[in-house]
């Protein structure tokens, strides 16, 4: 049976010294990985990345998930093999398609993201060789690139997939795959696309569960703090997802025109129990556990602990840490 590993989300929106703070309680907790998000408008993730890599000594850690749109690949390799080499080889890099909404707002076109997803992956695997790179793609065109120092391993890389041509790439192309979701509905569906994809390589894929988690002794309050985050999942989510668990489309369209008003008391009025069950993971710690192990028996085989935790972020850490995680080492 294979050992669960267990990761904790972290949004730079918050002051770097704070998020450096929840990643030593998360490496001093016995978690294995930190992920930082890559948002142009909150606190860089690089910067973020390295003031944590100073502070910690074993937790990997990298983006989670940067996209070649906003950030050339190449400058990605250089960025991910410098963080390798100021952890000591903690390195992890997370990479997907982008959020096509968010790129609209920076005036990029959304255009291939399958084929920018795997020319990326491709080209950033060969730099971190130590090799030279010519390509003619579709999406990325180089001539002769390579970093000008040696470095220091190749990083693993993680690709961000849903839709199931993104999960077929990312079950031959990458070393683990991100799965933005809480539901064991979504990975019964995404597994089963894996697993035909992977072959023979499915036993050396990790398969992530990026989760919307919160957790309380009191499960009210639990569900109180994840409310923001279903409504804007919700928002984004396809129109394939939303009908898989049979959410209204008319609810749906009542909290994204909320959200593009910034009239957010309406849109999280809107967000209903069915939504909350779809879309996230929240309630006591035996809650809590009861839905990660829906999703370890369905085959995800590393949990990360995704915004918003609960309330207050330190007190839900230590019931992570406590509570949840010792269940699953023992089994």
């Amino acid at each position: 049976m294979v050992e669960v590993k267990f990761g904790l989300e972290l949004v730079p929106i918050s002051p770097i010294s704070k998020l450096v703070e929840l990643a030593v309680m998360a490496e001093q907790m016995g978690l294995d990985t930190v992920w930082v998000t890559d948002h142009f408008n909150n606190r860089n993730v690089y910067i973020t990345l390295t003031a944590i890599a100073l502070k910690t000594n074993r937790i990997l850690l990298g983006p989670g998930v940067t996209n070649p749109y906003v950030i050339n690949p190449l400058w990605t390799a250089s960025a991910i093999a410098s963080l390798d080499e100021i952890s000591n080889g903690r390195a992890i890099l997370g990479i997907g398609a982008g959020d096509k909404a968010t790129l609209e707002k920076m005036s990029i076109k959304w255009e291939k993201p399958l084929t920018a997803v795997k020319e990326s992956v491709i080209v950033i695997r060969k730099l971190l060789r130590g090799e030279g790179v010519t390509l003619e793609g579709k999406f990325l065109k180089l001539k002769n690139v390579r970093l000008n120092y040696k470095p220091l391993r190749e990083v693993p890389i993680y690709i961000g997939a849903q839709a199931p041509k993104m999960l077929k790439l990312a079950a031959t192309l990458g070393d683990g795959i991100l799965i933005n979701a809480s539901n064991p509905k979504d990975y019964e569906y995404a597994i089963k696309i894996i697993k035909e994809a992977a072959k023979e390589k499915i036993s050396r894929l990790d398969i992530v569960a990026y989760t919307c988690f919160s957790i309380d002794r009191d499960k009210a309050k639990a569900r109180e703090a994840v409310i923001p985050i279903v409504a804007f999942i919700v928002a984004g989510s396809s129109k394939a997802v939303l009908e898989r668990h049979g959410i209204s489309l008319e609810k749906v369209s009542i909290i994204s025109n909320a959200l593009s008003k910034g009239d957010f008391k309406t849109a999280f009025a809107n967000v209903t129990d069915e939504m909350l069950e779809a879309f996230s993971i929240y309630g006591t710690p035996s809650e809590c556990i009861e839905a990660l192990d829906k999703l370890i028996k369905q085959g995800v085989t590393h949990i990360v602990f995704g915004s918003p935790l609960g309330k207050k972020k330190k007190d839900a850490l230590k019931l992570i840490a406590e509570e949840v995680i010792p269940h699953f080492k023992k089994s």
